[in-house]
């Protein structure tokens, strides 16, 4: 195991490698996995770590918190072939060509033949994938997370993979495939518990906190495990940086368009990044981080056009990106923190807007594009506008998940 400690993603503060926690004990802000880089650079130097031909997100061997090259480490993966998703050429989406730059669509959504996919059709199942690894390690063997909807049918499927349990809390208006699949493993196995709120993430949590982290089940809420799913994330930012043919140079786009909810991706990515460049991988250049909400909860976009470090408690809206119902975050100051080092902005745009995108797509595409990456789409206007994005620029939108996950909700729009 390469894992040199865990540290605090605000005061710093360092524990011991092994140590099993939640938030950070002096401040209740998250930790991070710090990755012993100078030993990985002595044993396996010019990045000897990386395997090309692995098709999943365990490529990247000894930059992950896990090994899946090393006999001890590889005991503890449970993996469903996550990761390695492909890039999706848009350039011709009329903003981009008329405006002559590079767009395309980092697709965690359907399976593309040749590519890894994501069994549960979402981003979340990179993060999850290591913090049910990372708790088969600890010896942990009963899970509790509060979600939007992706991240709690993606722990379900992994939970299954490793012979755990696992409760789950969501919001009543979960779109029906992911809520009646978590439903579904509730009623066929009493590992499998199932709790459903009147409102967000937020109430979820809180239920959680109040009825079954008392019992001893282990939160893995976003940020609340000792860095897990954002280095099961940071993969995402090491694959945009991974060379496309042998000899190439590894590289970063300029400018990234992210769907925010809690804000985990954007952590990941970027401490992928400064790994990078400690490893002589890549230089100091960084993208544009831009992170986009929905104008029905957006309060990263308040805290950004305020000038504020952290965001406050949000009311949360009505939006068919559920994603990004989320009306605050424990890890909101960070990414406000990388938004502005990046030299990108906070967005939000209109429901209806979302609902455009979402609709042309499909019908000039047939991409399955959820409604958060649909944000990201809409969000090209006002960001030629903001000179966000230039001619020449090589930029880079997620869509976080399938659309075939939000139907019945969405139908009328294809």
């Amino acid at each position: 195991m390469s894992i040199l400690c865990l540290k605090c993603t605000a005061c710093g503060t360092e524990y011991p490698a092994d140590t099993l926690m939640n938030l950070c004990p002096v401040d209740q802000r998250p930790v991070e996995i710090i990755i012993d880089l100078e030993r990985l650079q002595a044993e396996q130097p010019n990045a000897a770590w990386h395997d090309p031909g692995r098709n999943d997100m365990w490529r990247f061997g000894g930059l992950m918190a896990l090994d899946i090259n090393d006999p001890d480490d590889r005991q503890h993966i449970v993996s469903l072939g996550e990761g390695n998703t492909p890039l999706l050429d848009f350039s011709d989406h009329e903003p981009a060509a008329r405006s002559a730059f590079s767009l395309a669509i980092k697709d965690e959504g359907k399976a593309h033949t040749g590519f890894g996919s994501n069994p549960t059709q979402s981003f979340k199942d990179r993060g999850m994938a290591m913090t049910v690894s990372m708790a088969k390690r600890h010896g942990l063997d009963r899970l509790a997370c509060p979600t939007q909807g992706n991240a709690g049918d993606s722990l379900c499927e992994y939970a299954e993979a490793a012979g755990m349990s696992a409760v789950i809390a969501m919001p009543d208006d979960t779109p029906m495939p992911i809520l009646g699949r978590v439903a579904a493993m509730a009623q066929a196995s009493d590992r499998f518990h199932l709790r459903q709120v009147s409102g967000t993430i937020r109430e979820a949590g809180e239920l959680l906190k109040r009825e079954w982290i008392p019992d001893g089940w282990f939160s893995v809420a976003t940020f609340q495990e000792p860095g897990w799913r954002i280095e099961g994330k940071k993969t995402l930012g090491l694959e945009l940086a991974e060379p496309g043919h042998p000899g190439e140079p590894w590289a970063l786009p300029d400018v990234l368009i992210y769907p925010t909810g809690g804000g985990t991706g954007v952590l990941g990515m970027w401490k992928a990044f400064d790994e990078l460049e400690c490893l002589g991988l890549i230089g100091a250049h960084r993208p544009r981080i831009i992170c986009v909400q929905s104008e029905a909860t957006r309060p990263l976009v308040d805290a950004f056009e305020q000038g504020r470090e952290d965001t406050v408690p949000a009311k949360a809206g009505s939006t068919l990106a559920y994603g990004l119902n989320v009306p605050g975050g424990v890890g909101h100051f960070k990414v406000l923190q990388i938004i502005r080092e990046s030299g990108g902005t906070a967005l939000a745009v209109a429901e209806d807007e979302i609902h455009r995108v979402l609709s042309k797509t499909w019908k000039d595409k047939h991409w399955w594009l959820c409604p958060e990456g649909a944000a990201c789409i809409a969000a090209i206007p006002a960001l030629l506008d903001h000179g966000m994005i230039s001619a020449g620029d090589n930029v880079v939108a997620f869509n976080t998940g399938s659309l075939e996950k939000y139907l019945p909700e969405l139908r009328h729009l294809l």
